[in-house]
């Protein structure tokens, strides 16, 4: 053994040696284990040790004070079980809430960089409310074999991303898989996600948390949980209730696993990060890491002490002071070579901006570390451009030239005007085009938008189309929760109907709206289940509905094959027309790129009472072919004649979509029209015609 690896001291039975400080958190190394911990304010630190599920510690090892350095406490413990430990910290320090400082040496605090955190095994168990240390760190070898798989690179303008939630997917007893409601029963579903053709699925919180975080009791005693999982509880640490395998603590190599062989399907993996609060909460919520270990350092608080609320969850991270962003830069590393995620989608993005006290940074450091930290170079990153205290920065985010933005505004903008709103026109069209007036092509490129429709938080595709009002009365709070504003039409009856005609509107209508967003410059984004008409029942909010509610239902799948298969053969269109993503190396004599137009061609009519709407994408092929598409919207209740345009000699346009067909609208081969460039384009419909040589 080499010599820097042997005892130094003794603390009772167990031989011990200062630590290597350079290492956050526990790691295994020659003959112990590492236990490294930050506080800026500790008067002492002392590691508690368990035994997997005890109650009480078996040792208490206090650091020696030569065991520090600075604000680093670090101590290498030798001959430890770690498949049978558990561990945290006791900070003792000064208990002044009025100046932010919560140190108490009694209580035991979870590593903040724990790497698997055990007491929430299974999904669903109720806390025991007697348990002094319902949260325990556990140490983890990382020793996955990935038989060679490396994350996946593939340009921006090729992401088809996919947004599901890992229980929900398959929790649903119609999934019928074998570990429903986990790693493994998505992992079951991955030869369907190759079928439907998306190349990244991002994933809603996989960060430990816990379900009973502001869980609560309805006057029937139902509960209802913390089901979205946006409170983490530790950022290092897969959800261990979402593993068939939690209560063995396999949870890492279980998404490790799904990860491995999405993978092997061409899946890119994104995970949706939560750094803008904790589930720590404010000046009532519990004292679990942060808060104990070093709350002046890790929280915006006011001058009383209190907690900045930016995230309306209850408090904000204090992301831009340089021990925060170094944890972040730490932890989204650690995803990416550990586990090879492949890009992060982050919530409430605009709080990762704000200074100490709360101000928006001109220029944030964590947001201009993470653009050119050189480990995270071939991650997508993605930000959700806004947070609870007002921040709205679509089109303003500080980018570096590396960040994607969903766009809000094209979700509202193509909402209203697919529903036939007067005065929309003008704006579809950028949207449709690549929002330049967000986002300048010099600037940010042709992929900063990430455009949707739909998206976990709000009306799925179908329920946009079946209920005016949202319907979030079984959410416990008298519907005052959820958006008021969902741009939604029921399309002329309130929710489930047994009429026909409505039926084939709101299959129509989501078809119009698959077609657009398949068809739009940028990154386009699927909700799970959209595909097939998964309903949530008119909640826009179900972020406590651990039920038939939010769970997909697969039944549906069967339902709606016509709809699934149109969105996957406008999948495989998109992928087979890069003139779509602005990759062209040029463009037919004449022609520029993307035009606009109208009833006639090359004029775009937008006025306030228009609803029309066509646009073309002229370019060439790698094999440097001539080729067009053209996208035709009429939201109009009446159809619309129409005129396209001219293309050169020996071309003429087929068609490939017209909703206004039925069920049956995609068209392989595709139809040649009938009478060169006429087209009568039906009621809110939606055509694609292409012409190649």
């Amino acid at each position: 053994m080499r010599i820097d690896m042997l005892p130094t001291d003794c603390c009772g039975t167990y031989k011990i040696r200062p630590g290597i400080f350079l290492r956050n958190g526990a790691s295994i190394v020659p003959g112990g284990v590492n236990f490294s911990v930050y506080s800026s304010g500790a008067k002492a630190c002392e590691l508690v040790l368990f035994r997997n599920h005890a109650q009480k510690p078996f040792a208490v090892i206090p650091f020696p004070e030569s065991y520090r350095v600075g604000n680093v406490f670090a101590m290498i413990v030798f001959a430890l079980d770690y498949e049978n430990l558990e561990y945290g910290f006791r900070i003792d320090g000064t208990w002044n809430p009025l100046q932010g400082e919560l140190y108490d040496g009694r209580r035991c605090l979870l590593d903040p960089y724990a790497k698997m955190i055990a007491g929430r095994e299974v999904w669903g168990r109720p806390v025991d409310k007697t348990e002094k240390f319902p949260y325990r760190s556990k140490v983890v070898l990382d020793d996955f074999d990935w038989e060679g798989d490396q994350p996946l690179k593939l340009k921006h303008q090729d992401l088809i991303i996919y947004e599901a939630h890992v229980r929900g997917f398959t929790r649903h007893p119609s999934a019928q898989v074998k570990y429903p409601g986990t790693y493994a029963g998505l992992r079951e579903k991955i030869p369907y996600l190759k079928k439907l053709g998306i190349t990244a699925i991002e994933l809603l919180p996989i960060f430990e948390f816990d379900e009973f975080d502001l869980s609560r009791k309805d006057e029937s005693g139902k509960l209802w949980y913390n089901y979205w999982g946006y409170n983490t509880v530790g950022f290092f640490a897969p959800k261990a209730g979402y593993a068939a395998s939690g209560r063995y603590a396999m949870q890492v190599d279980e998404f490790k696993n799904l990860i491995k062989e999405l993978h092997r399907s061409g899946i890119r993996v994104l995970l949706d990060v939560v750094f803008n609060h904790t589930a720590e909460g404010d000046e009532t919520g519990p004292v679990i890491s942060f808060k104990g270990i070093d709350n002046k350092t890790y929280y915006l608080l006011t001058a009383e002490g209190k907690y900045y609320n930016f995230s309306g969850c209850g408090n904000t991270l204090n992301c831009n002071h340089p021990i925060v962003r170094q944890m972040i830069l730490d932890c989204l590393r650690y995803w990416v070579s550990e586990y090879h995620v492949d890009g992060f989608r982050f919530d409430l993005a605009s709080i990762l901006g704000r200074d100490p006290d709360g101000r928006p940074l001109h220029n944030p450091p964590l947001l201009e570390a993470l653009a050119y930290d050189p480990l995270l170079q071939d991650a997508i990153l993605i930000a959700e451009a806004w947070d609870a205290g007002g921040l709205y920065q679509v089109g303003t985010f500080p980018a570096y030239g590396r960040w994607a933005e969903w766009n809000g505004r094209y979700r509202d903008d193509l909402r209203c005007f697919l529903k036939g709103d007067p005065g929309f026109a003008r704006a579809a069209a950028l949207r449709i085009t690549g929002s330049e007036d967000i986002y300048d092509p010099r600037v940010r490129g042709d992929s900063a938008s990430v455009n949707f429709i739909a998206c976990h938080d709000g009306f799925t595709l179908w329920d946009l189309y079946a209920y005016q009002c949202k319907h979030n009365e079984t959410n416990g709070w008298q519907g005052t929760d959820g958006s008021d504003t969902n741009h939604s039409w029921n399309c002329g009856a309130e929710g489930e109907t047994e009429s026909a005609e409505v039926q084939a509107l709101r299959q129509k209508m989501v078809r119009n709206a698959a077609a657009v967003l398949l068809t739009s410059v940028g990154i386009p984004m699927l909700l799970a289940g959209d595909e097939f008409g998964n309903t949530q029942y008119g909640n826009n909010n179900p972020y406590c509905q651990d039920n038939e509610i939010s769970w997909l239902d697969w039944s549906m799948l069967e339902k709606n094959q016509g709809l699934f298969r149109f969105f996957r053969k406008m999948i495989a269109f998109r992928k087979a027309h890069p003139v779509l993503r602005k990759l062209s190396s040029g463009t037919p004599k004449g022609y520029p790129q993307i035009s606009l137009h109208g009833r006639d061609a090359w004029r775009f009519d937008s006025s306030f009472e228009s609803r029309l709407l066509g646009v073309m994408f002229a370019g060439r092929t790698e094999e440097q072919s001539d080729e067009f598409i053209y996208l035709g919207i009429n939201a109009h209740w009446e159809a619309q004649q129409i005129w396209l345009p001219a293309l050169p000699d020996g071309m003429n346009w087929k068609v490939v979509v017209n909703t206004g067909c039925g069920k049956d609208c995609f068209f392989e081969p595709p139809l040649p029209l009938q009478a060169a460039q006429a087209f009568l384009l039906g009621e809110r419909s939606v055509v694609i015609c292409v012409s190649k040589r």
